[in-house]
Protein backbone atom coordinates (compact mmCIF):
# COMPACT_ATOMS: atom_id res chain seq x y z
CA UNK A 1 0.00 0.00 0.00
CA UNK A 2 2.80 2.45 0.76
CA UNK A 3 4.27 1.97 -2.71
CA UNK A 4 1.11 3.50 -4.20
CA UNK A 5 1.65 6.67 -2.16
CA UNK A 6 5.41 7.09 -2.72
CA UNK A 7 5.18 9.36 -5.78
CA UNK A 8 2.39 11.60 -4.41
CA UNK A 9 4.24 12.03 -1.11
CA UNK A 10 7.49 12.88 -2.90
CA UNK A 11 5.68 15.42 -5.07
CA UNK A 12 4.17 17.15 -2.04
CA UNK A 13 7.50 17.14 -0.20
CA UNK A 14 9.44 18.52 -3.16
CA UNK A 15 6.79 21.14 -3.79
CA UNK A 16 6.89 22.14 -0.12
CA UNK A 17 10.67 22.53 -0.14
CA UNK A 18 10.67 24.63 -3.32
CA UNK A 19 7.70 26.68 -2.10
CA UNK A 20 9.44 27.31 1.24
CA UNK A 21 12.47 28.58 -0.63
CA UNK A 22 10.36 30.89 -2.77
CA UNK A 23 8.42 32.09 0.27
CA UNK A 24 11.58 32.90 2.21
CA UNK A 25 13.00 34.78 -0.77
CA UNK A 26 9.95 37.05 -0.80
CA UNK A 27 7.75 35.46 -3.45
CA UNK A 28 4.72 34.19 -1.53
CA UNK A 29 2.42 34.26 -4.59
CA UNK A 30 4.76 32.08 -6.62
CA UNK A 31 5.26 29.79 -3.62
CA UNK A 32 1.53 29.20 -3.22
CA UNK A 33 1.03 28.68 -6.95
CA UNK A 34 3.89 26.20 -7.14
CA UNK A 35 2.68 24.32 -4.08
CA UNK A 36 -0.80 24.05 -5.60
CA UNK A 37 0.67 22.69 -8.85
CA UNK A 38 2.67 20.07 -6.94
CA UNK A 39 -0.41 19.16 -4.86
CA UNK A 40 -2.46 18.76 -8.05
CA UNK A 41 0.21 16.52 -9.56
CA UNK A 42 0.27 14.48 -6.37
CA UNK A 43 -3.51 14.10 -6.44
CA UNK A 44 -3.53 12.99 -10.07
CA UNK A 45 -0.83 10.39 -9.36
CA UNK A 46 -2.52 9.08 -6.22
CA UNK A 47 -5.01 6.24 -5.90
CA UNK A 48 -7.69 8.77 -4.93
CA UNK A 49 -8.89 9.49 -8.48
CA UNK A 50 -9.57 5.84 -9.22
CA UNK A 51 -12.77 4.06 -8.22
CA UNK A 52 -12.50 1.92 -5.10
CA UNK A 53 -10.41 -1.17 -5.78
CA UNK A 54 -11.56 -4.65 -4.92
CA UNK A 55 -9.67 -7.94 -4.88
CA UNK A 56 -9.02 -9.79 -8.12
CA UNK A 57 -11.03 -12.84 -7.12
CA UNK A 58 -14.01 -10.71 -6.10
CA UNK A 59 -13.75 -8.65 -9.32
CA UNK A 60 -13.66 -11.75 -11.48
CA UNK A 61 -16.62 -13.24 -9.59
CA UNK A 62 -18.64 -10.04 -10.05
CA UNK A 63 -17.64 -9.80 -13.70
CA UNK A 64 -18.90 -13.35 -14.30
CA UNK A 65 -22.26 -12.27 -12.89
CA UNK A 66 -22.70 -8.81 -14.43
CA UNK A 67 -20.43 -9.07 -17.50
CA UNK A 68 -18.58 -5.84 -16.76
CA UNK A 69 -14.84 -5.64 -17.54
CA UNK A 70 -12.16 -5.86 -14.86
CA UNK A 71 -9.32 -3.30 -14.96
CA UNK A 72 -6.01 -4.20 -13.35
CA UNK A 73 -4.07 -1.01 -12.58
CA UNK A 74 -1.48 0.56 -10.28
CA UNK A 75 -0.76 4.05 -9.00
CA UNK A 76 1.70 6.14 -10.96
CA UNK A 77 0.94 4.38 -14.25
CA UNK A 78 0.31 7.05 -16.86
CA UNK A 79 -1.56 4.63 -19.12
CA UNK A 80 -3.88 3.69 -16.24
CA UNK A 81 -4.41 7.39 -15.58
CA UNK A 82 -5.15 8.01 -19.27
CA UNK A 83 -7.70 5.19 -19.25
CA UNK A 84 -9.31 6.45 -16.04
CA UNK A 85 -9.60 10.05 -17.27
CA UNK A 86 -10.86 9.12 -20.73
CA UNK A 87 -13.53 6.82 -19.26
CA UNK A 88 -14.89 9.67 -17.16
CA UNK A 89 -18.01 8.71 -15.22
CA UNK A 90 -18.13 5.34 -16.92
CA UNK A 91 -15.06 4.27 -14.91
CA UNK A 92 -17.31 3.50 -11.96
CA UNK A 93 -19.06 0.82 -14.01
CA UNK A 94 -15.89 -1.26 -14.26
CA UNK A 95 -14.34 -3.44 -11.58
CA UNK A 96 -10.93 -1.98 -10.61
CA UNK A 97 -8.11 -4.05 -9.07
CA UNK A 98 -4.97 -2.32 -7.75
CA UNK A 99 -2.18 -4.83 -8.36
CA UNK A 100 0.00 -3.19 -5.72
CA UNK A 101 -2.64 -3.90 -3.09
CA UNK A 102 -3.77 -7.31 -4.27
CA UNK A 103 -1.23 -10.12 -4.83
CA UNK A 104 -3.84 -12.19 -6.68
CA UNK A 105 -4.38 -9.27 -9.06
CA UNK A 106 -0.65 -8.96 -9.68
CA UNK A 107 -0.47 -12.70 -10.33
CA UNK A 108 -3.37 -12.49 -12.81
CA UNK A 109 -1.62 -9.70 -14.70
CA UNK A 110 1.68 -11.61 -14.77
CA UNK A 111 -0.14 -14.70 -16.06
CA UNK A 112 -1.70 -12.67 -18.88
CA UNK A 113 1.51 -10.81 -19.80
CA UNK A 114 4.29 -13.42 -19.91
CA UNK A 115 5.40 -12.70 -16.34
CA UNK A 116 5.28 -8.88 -16.64
CA UNK A 117 3.07 -6.61 -14.56
CA UNK A 118 1.94 -4.58 -17.56
CA UNK A 119 -1.02 -2.36 -16.75
CA UNK A 120 -3.67 -1.45 -17.51
CA UNK A 121 -4.75 -4.96 -18.33
CA UNK A 122 -8.48 -5.14 -18.97
CA UNK A 123 -10.26 -8.46 -18.64
CA UNK A 124 -13.31 -8.65 -20.93
CA UNK A 125 -15.28 -11.91 -21.00
CA UNK A 126 -12.28 -13.71 -19.49
CA UNK A 127 -9.82 -12.46 -22.15
CA UNK A 128 -7.03 -10.04 -21.18
CA UNK A 129 -6.37 -6.92 -23.24
CA UNK A 130 -3.17 -5.02 -22.47
CA UNK A 131 -3.32 -1.21 -22.54
CA UNK A 132 -6.47 -1.05 -24.67
CA UNK A 133 -7.69 2.14 -26.24
CA UNK A 134 -10.13 3.90 -23.89
CA UNK A 135 -12.65 4.21 -26.73
CA UNK A 136 -12.59 0.42 -27.13
CA UNK A 137 -13.21 -0.03 -23.39
CA UNK A 138 -16.14 2.40 -23.57
CA UNK A 139 -17.53 0.39 -26.49
CA UNK A 140 -17.31 -2.79 -24.38
CA UNK A 141 -19.35 -1.07 -21.66
CA UNK A 142 -21.93 0.13 -24.18
CA UNK A 143 -22.16 -3.35 -25.74
CA UNK A 144 -22.92 -4.83 -22.32
CA UNK A 145 -25.61 -2.26 -21.76
CA UNK A 146 -23.76 -1.10 -18.63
Amino acid sequence: MTRAWTLPILLVLCGSVVAAGLFSSGSPGEAVTLLLVFALLAGVNSPLIFPRSIGALEAQRRSAVDGRPVVFWRSGCRYCLRLRIRLGRRAGRLHWVDIWRDPAGAAAVRAANDGNETVPTVLVAGRPHVNPDPAWVRAQLDADGG
